[in-house]
């Protein structure tokens, strides 16, 4: 069975684009060569921010969807390193 991914880009004027591909790097390709998404065609190049695996295409959309009623905050928390805990020595 193909698996499926959810995927998030950051654009040159560094907003963010989320879709759904059965094969990742040929996407981005696509969108940096301008044939992707109309929202990206003038936004090149794209830097991939975020991947998330899925069984079937149906479970990455529903995701795809959660994922754009995101806040812009919420979006970057996904792939920002977790903050280590300040200790004192």
């Amino acid at each position: 069975m193909e698996q499926w991914f959810v995927y998030i880009i950051e654009c040159s004027d560094s907003t963010f684009y989320i879709g759904t591909t059965n094969d990742v790097e040929k996407r981005i390709a696509k969108h940096n060569s301008g044939k992707g998404a109309k929202y990206t065609r003038g936004r090149t190049p794209v830097k991939l921010k975020y991947t998330q695996a899925f069984e079937n295409r149906s479970e990455a959309c529903k995701h795809e969807y959660k994922l754009k009623r995101y806040s812009r905050e919420e979006k970057i928390a996904l792939f920002s390193p977790t903050p280590s805990p300040h200790r004192r020595g």
